[in-house]
C-alpha cells in the first residue's frame, strides 16, 4: 500500500525506511535504521528526483505508481549514482519505456558499469548551469563533485525555491512520519546523527563542501530536500551553519575528548585520572571513549566535534594498540585538522605508542601536540600522576 506525502506545489515525497539494516554501506552502524528519500514533480511533464535502495524498492514502486495516477513518467533525474539511490533504474527502464534519464556524463558511465544497460537513446546529459523545463517548474542543475562522489549534481527548482541536495544535509536514521525537520526535536534528537553522517560520509571533502555552500548562498532557498532524513522548510541556518563548521574542520565544542586503547585497564586508568584533573581545571563537557568499544564512526564524529583531543594508547606488538591505530587512520582519511592534542603511552618494557602516534598526527594539518607526553610503564605511578596533572593544566590553557 502506498505511503506518499505532498510537500509543495506539485512535489511529492515518495521515500521509504529500512528499519532492518544494521550497517549502512556495510560499515556504519545504524541502530535506528535508514531513510531513503526521493521526490516526484507533477507538471506538464512528470519528473522523478532520484531512485531508491533495493531493500525498500517495493514500497517505492507502489508509492510512485499511486502518485503518478496513471500518467507516464517523463524524466528521472539522477543526481547521485550510488546504488542506495539507483538500484531501481533497471526496473524503471522496463516500467516506463518513454522515460528519459537526466544526469551527468560521469553518472551515465557509472550507470552502465553498475547495471549494464544501454542509456544512449534515453539519456539527457546535463552539466553545471543547464536547465530543464517541466512546464511551470524549471530545474537548474548545480555541479557538486565529491560531495561525496565525483558525479554528484544538485538541482534547484526555481518556482518553489526547492533545492534537491543529493546526499548533502542528511542524517543516519529512519524517520517516523514526521519528514520535516521542524516536526521533530531535530537539535535534540537528530543533530549528533547528522554530524556522524556528514563526518563519515562527506567529511574528507571539506573544500568541495565549502564550494557547494557558496553556490547555495546565491539561491533563494525555501526548501531543502536531501536523499536521507528530514526535509528542511525553515530554520535553514541550523543545518547550513553546521555544514560550514564541519567542512572547515572548526570544532563545535571547546573542551577535551579523551580516546584510549587499553589492554588490562591501566591506560584507561590514566585516561580517567586525566579527565578528573581536567574537571578540576574547570573544563566542562569532558568526554572519555574506549576505542575498543565505541564504534569508530562515532569516535570520528566526536573528534570533529571537540577542539582538544587526547590519545592514550598501550603499545601492542611494538605498534599503537589496534583500535587506536584504526581511529588515527580514519581521522587522517577524513582530513581532520586544526586540533590541540595530548598524548599518553603505555608499555611494560618498550613504550613505543607515542612516537607512532606522533608520526600519524604529523600527516594531518595543524595538529598541535601539547607537552608533556605521559609515558606509563605498566601502571600509573606517582610520577605519572604529576605528569597527568601538568598535562591537564596545559590542555586547559590551550583550550580556548
Amino acid at each position: 500500500m502506498y505511503n506518499v506525502r505532498k510537500i509543495n506545489d506539485d512535489i511529492y515525497y515518495l521515500g521509504a525506511n529500512d528499519r532492518r539494516i544494521a550497517l549502512f554501506e556495510n560499515v556504519y552502524p545504524v541502530p535506528e535504521g535508514m531513510s531513503y528519500n526521493n521526490y516526484l514533480i507533477k507538471d506538464e511533464k512528470t519528473c522523478l528526483m532520484d531512485g531508491i535502495d533495493e531493500s525498500v524498492s517495493r514500497q517505492f514502486l507502489e508509492n510512485l505508481t499511486y502518485a503518478l495516477e496513471g500518467r507516464k513518467l517523463d524524466y528521472m533525474v539522477v543526481q547521485h549514482m550510488e546504488p542506495d539511490h539507483c538500484s531501481v533504474i533497471p526496473d524503471l527502464f522496463k516500467m516506463y519505456p518513454e522515460m528519459k534519464i537526466v544526469s551527468s556524463v560521469q553518472a551515465f558511465k557509472m550507470m552502465e558499469n553498475f547495471y549494464h544497460i544501454d542509456t544512449k537513446d534515453r539519456s539527457i546529459v546535463i552539466k553545471e548551469g543547464d536547465t530543464l523545463s517541466l512546464g511551470k517548474h524549471e530545474l537548474h542543475f548545480i555541479s557538486a563533485p565529491m560531495v561525496h562522489w565525483p558525479e554528484v549534481m544538485m538541482t534547484y527548482e526555481s518556482t518553489t525555491g526547492t533545492l534537491f541536495s543529493a546526499d548533502a544535509f542528511g542524517a543516519f536514521g529512519a524517520m517516523s512520519g514526521n519528514i520535516f525537520a521542524d516536526e521533530v526535536r531535530w537539535d535534540h534528537d537528530w543533530r549528533d546523527e547528522a554530524r556522524r553522517y556528514y563526518v563519515n560520509i562527506v567529511g574528507k571533502y571539506g573544500p568541495q563542501t565549502q564550494a557547494v555552500l557558496k553556490k547555495a548562498s546565491t539561491l533563494d532557498i525555501k526548501m531543502i530536500c536531501p536523499l536521507h532524513a528530514h526535509i528542511w522548510r525553515k530554520d535553514f541556518e541550523q543545518i547550513l551553519s553546521r555544514y560550514h563548521q564541519w567542512s572547515t574542520y572548526e570544532p563545535q565544542r571547546y573542551s577535551v575528548a579523551i580516546f584510549y586503547g587499553s589492554i588490562y585497564g591501566n591506560t584507561q586508568n590514566a585516561a580517567e585520572i586525566l579527565a578528573m584533573k581536567l574537571a578540576e581545571e574547570g573544563m566542562r563537557s569532558v568526554m572519555v571513549f574506549d576505542t575498543s568499544k565505541t564504534d569508530t564512526s562515532e569516535l570520528v564524529s566526536r573528534a570533529f566535534q571537540y577542539s582538544t583531543l587526547v590519545f592514550a594508547s598501550a603499545t601492542y606488538n611494538a605498534e599503537v594498540f589496534d583500535s587506536m591505530q584504526n581511529l588515527l587512520t580514519e581521522l587522517k582519511n577524513h582530513n581532520l585538522s586544526n586540533r590541540t592534542i595530548g598524548l599518553v603511552e603505555n608499555g611494560s618494557w618498550a613504550p613505543m605508542a607515542a612516537n607512532k602516534m606522533k608520526a600519524q598526527l604529523a600527516s594531518m594539518k595543524n595538529m598541535k601536540i601539547v607537552d608533556p607526553i605521559v609515558k606509563i610503564q605498566s601502571s600509573v605511578s606517582e610520577e605519572n600522576l604529576k605528569q597527568l596533572e601538568v598535562l591537564a593544566k596545559e590542555l586547559a590553557a590551550n583550550t580556548k
